[in-house]
């Protein structure tokens, strides 16, 4: 949701609970009191929202994290041949890069 169309539905509830409150007691004090405690406890429904979203998404990260550990252990087996290794979950050939590096060394 874009943060205007936020700000109007909060400003649309506030007033709406502002006249409510003023046409049930007819007391422009207590209008003002009770809509200032409605937007405290919407503002703080807010927070805790936004605290809630930031927890699961750390959540749903370490768990993609733990399937991605899953993921590069089972990638990890391997059929050797002479120059080439055959990864079995995708059938590719994947060049053996340690041997260009070991003709340099001594």
């Amino acid at each position: 949701m874009r943060f205007i169309i936020f700000c109007r539905l909060l400003g649309l509830v506030l007033c709406g609970n502002a006249v409510t409150v003023y046409f049930a007691s007819h007391s422009f004090r207590l209008a003002v009191v009770t809509t200032l405690g409605c937007s405290l406890l919407l503002q703080l429904g807010y927070f805790a929202s936004v605290l809630f979203l930031i927890w699961r998404s750390s959540c749903a990260g370490k768990t993609g994290q733990e399937a991605e550990l899953v993921d590069r252990s089972q990638e990890v087996r391997y059929q050797s041949s002479d120059d080439e290794h055959w990864n079995e979950t995708q059938d590719v050939p994947q060049r053996n890069l340690t041997l260009g590096i070991s003709l340099l060394l001594p």
